[in-house]
């Protein structure tokens, strides 16, 4: 049952894949989906008898690599995190194979894209079942060449081509440095197996190791390595720019890959680590406050874009935020709550978003949008309950949508963390909230009230999507309401401890989980008041009095280009990492490549040779006279070589 729940979207993939041109689409569609649906209920099962029922345990498969000492095993881990990341990667992944058929359903190319979606699945499900670092780097390499492929799905279009491109190569640079991290991981401990690390690291805490020359404290060093791949994964500050791209690929796609799975394999992979971490007490801090920056930075950007999906982009990239500076203040139990409440909510509204494309004939832009939210109903419920459970929306000791459990157990526990840095992330994270809340109403404002601003003829075709397409948003929907309020006992509360048994560490003295729930009522209703207010600018902005953002974007021009032109990462990059490259790889092209390699090697060779040839060609004119001289030469020249011979 354990591996079935793993093993079958890539069995849906193989034959989707490879027999895809001779079964059909329909049937593609239906073994991908059927894998999928299959694995997420088995899934559950496994949540059941795991994380609620305490029976963890690892699958060994096979020896995978074995020289000399080192050996790694090909095994399954499933504990508690396991459990809930499978929940998340099962059940999210069946919803939008589900909703794909729909989507998509005019699509000629529809078998190689469920076959895409079912490989991506699976590689992720190797991510978070390895047993050792180097079987999380098959995984995570797997989910990066699945988003590559997923992200350029529509390779005739320029833009979907250099997207994917991007999110590749900015992906490699993170995962340059989680390799290295993998590397001194070996160097410290002589393994890469989870608990033979996790066992010794206690012993390592003071280690130091030569690193560039210098002398460097063991741990802090690996940790910022691997923080490092976790940056590119996760689209954090720094690593980000592949990410709101990446809405070059289809709706579906940005459901899965930017909403629940491959984004949050940064967050998996640090609070699987927890164990290291915890004796990394620089790392945790630079988690910390990179965390924080993006937190608030995205949530800026997301204030003035345009693009339905880019705003719900940024989004995601701001609630990673919150999830690493929880991880970076040693709340990870909060992190991963609000990884599995982040789940079902943003799915929820990427493919609600999707269903308002569908509806607009494929417009995107905001701005040509309006006066829709009569002529699909469902939909704008949907949108409504994901935007609340976004903003955070709930009541103190009632009731709250998913968000309000998850996000504000995490501001909690950085103000708890009584650092500098966590005072830093609760204040961030506290004005994240309120202009989360702004830019979420002012998506369904624009979107669905005011004026209809699309021509006649998109109007005319404003239609509700189809169910195969709305229920999958019911289902994330109901997730959306009741996860956090479900879940917040067993992951963040007093059932925490028997529910996460062994699967995460955290030292007694890091507790800041338990801290939280003793935080003063200000800190508890702050972040609550702050996501009310962002809702009635939003209103007021949008509804009221809709001069307001003209008008403000004029008055401050400077920080509304600041927003609206995402900080300027892209034209810093350009200018100082493009240009430079580019030049440099024209450069080592023209002058290396083309001048030294080729024109002294095969290009060089073959010109001589034609040279030679040409010439001796010249010899051949098919005169009698010339050749008998040739002949006449060559007797002279053999029989002078004769006679210097004898007399030598």
């Amino acid at each position: 049952m354990e591996v079935a729940a793993i093993f079958l979207p890539l069995i849906g993939f193989l034959i989707a894949g490879c027999l895809g041109r001779v079964i059909g689409h329909r049937a593609s569609m239906a073994v991908t989906v059927a894998s999928v649906c299959a694995a997420a209920i088995l899934s559950i099962w496994l949540f059941v008898d795991v994380a609620l029922g305490g029976e963890t345990r690892t699958i060994t498969l096979f020896t995978w690599i074995e020289s000399g000492d080192f050996a790694v095993d090909w095994a399954l881990r499933f504990d508690t995190l396991t459990a809930v990341m499978l929940i998340v990667v099962n059940g999210v992944s069946a919803m939008v194979h589900i909703y794909s058929i729909g989507y998509m359903s005019h699509d000629p190319h529809r078998a190689r894209f469920f076959a895409y979606l079912s490989l991506f699945t699976f590689m992720m499900l190797m991510l978070v079942t390895a047993d050792n670092l180097v079987q999380m780097f098959f995984g995570w390499e797997g989910v990066g060449l699945a988003s590559y492929l997923l992200i350029g799905f529509w390779y005739e279009k320029k833009s979907a081509n250099d997207a994917s491109i991007k999110a590749f190569v900015v992906n490699r640079v993170g995962d340059f440095g989680f390799l290295l991290g993998i590397f001194a991981i070996f160097v410290i401990f002589g393994s890469v197996e989870f608990d033979t690390v996790f066992e010794a690291a206690p012993a390592m805490a003071d280690a130091t190791f030569n690193f560039l020359g210098y002398e460097v404290p063991a741990l802090n060093t690996a940790c910022l390595l691997l923080f490092v791949g976790a940056m590119g994964k996760s689209a954090q500050l720094g690593l980000h720019t592949w990410l709101p791209d990446a809405m070059e690929g289809p709706t579906p796609v940005s459901a899965l890959i930017h909403a629940a799975t491959m984004v949050t394999a940064g967050v998996f992979m640090i609070a699987r680590l927890s164990p290291v971490f915890e004796y990394a007490p620089t790392a945790l801090m630079v988690v910390t406050i990179v965390g924080a920056t993006t937190a608030f930075v995205a949530a800026t950007i997301g204030l003035t874009q345009t693009d339905i999906k880019r705003v719900i982009a940024y989004s995601t990239m701001s609630q990673l935020g919150y999830m690493f500076f929880a991880l970076g203040v040693s709340a990870y139990e909060a992190a991963i709550f609000h990884l599995m409440t982040h789940a079902f909510f943003k799915a929820l509204l990427f493919l609600g978003s999707g269903s308002v494309i569908h509806a607009m004939s494929d417009e995107q832009d905001m701005r040509k949008m309006g006066g829709i939210w009569r002529m699909i109903p469902v939909t704008y419920a949907m949108m409504w309950i994901g935007s609340l459970a976004l903003a955070g929306v709930g009541v103190y000791g009632v009731f709250g949508f998913a968000g309000f459990y998850s996000k504000d157990i995490i501001l909690e526990s950085a103000f708890a963390d009584h650092s500098w840095f966590g005072s830093y992330a609760f204040w961030l994270g506290t004005i994240a909230a309120l202009l989360t809340a702004f830019y979420s109403w002012r998506l369904l404002l624009m979107t669905f009230h005011g004026q209809p601003r699309a021509d006649e003829k998109t109007m005319a075709h404003v239609h509700e999507s189809p169910w195969v397409m709305l229920g999958p948003l019911v289902v994330l929907a109901i997730g959306a309401v009741f996860a956090g309020y479900v879940g917040y006992d067993a992951f963040v509360h007093h059932g925490r401890e028997a529910f996460w048994g062994d699967s995460i560490l955290v030292l007694e003295a890091n507790d800041t989980i338990e801290a939280a729930h003793h935080v003063p009522f200000w800190v508890k209703i702050l972040p609550v008041v702050m996501g009310l207010i962002g809702i009635g600018l939003a209103y007021l902005f949008y509804m009221g009095r809709p001069y307001l953002p003209g008008l403000t974007a004029t008055v401050f021009r400077p920080l509304y280009n600041l927003s609206f032109r995402k900080w300027y990462f892209d034209e810093i990059y350009d200018f100082f990492v493009v240009r430079f490259s580019m030049w440099l790889g024209r450069g080592l092209w023209k002058s290396g490549d083309v001048a030294i390699i080729d024109g002294v090697g095969p290009d060089g060779i073959a010109r001589v040779t034609r040279d030679i040839a040409r010439r001796t060609s010249a010899l051949q004119t098919g005169y009698l006279y010339h050749y008998a001289f040739a002949m006449l030469i060559g007797v002279v020249a053999l029989v002078s070589w004769y006679l210097y011979s004898v007399r030598g």
